[in-house]
């Protein structure tokens, strides 16, 4: 019950202290409301870019054929074969990564060492592409430099330590 009474409680406190100190809170809110509408704007051509890639890219098949390409590697540093797609997937779409993260758990199990894999992966690691676009997007940067391979080889790192953990806790 508490819960429903933040937002709107927030909401006054930021009126209230506004007309305390003699601002517009309209104005301001207006204001800010057309940035964030420009940021969305900008943003629109780059996000689409990356949905269309996305899609492409699975239609095209490339997804399944860098699975079988990763697996061995994956199994190497412990990340089971049914959990590879979810890394795949998981630094480009966060949707298609929990229908892939939902699949894996009515397959396996949601105890099973796959499960808890998956989960903790879904529940530790970024949508990295999504990130970079949207972060560097807004402001306008163009060359991202090392960022994305350094934030690929976090996403790797948090896969693997992810699988480490389980079965340092679990088994």
């Amino acid at each position: 019950m508490l819960a429903s009474f933040i937002i709107p409680f927030f909401i006054a406190a930021v009126v209230v202290y506004g007309m305390v100190k003699k601002v517009n809170v309209f104005d301001c809110f207006a204001e800010g409301a057309r940035q964030g509408a420009d940021i969305v704007i900008s943003l629109l051509p780059v996000l689409t870019g990356l949905v269309i890639a996305v899609a492409m890219f699975n239609a095209s098949g490339g997804a399944e054929l860098l699975e079988k390409l990763l697996r061995p590697a994956a199994s190497l540093f412990g990340i089971p074969s049914e959990v590879v797609s979810l890394c795949i997937l998981s630094p480009v779409s966060g949707s298609g990564s929990l229908t892939i993260f939902e699949s894996i758990l009515k397959e396996c199990g949601p105890d099973s060492f796959p499960g808890r894999v998956a989960s903790v992966i879904a529940g530790a690691t970024e949508t990295t592409f999504y990130a970079v676009t949207v972060y560097f997007g807004s402001v306008g940067i163009k060359k991202t430099g090392a960022v994305l391979p350094c934030a690929l080889i976090g996403d790797f790192v948090s896969f693997a330590a992810a699988a480490l953990t389980v079965k340092w806790f679990f088994y």
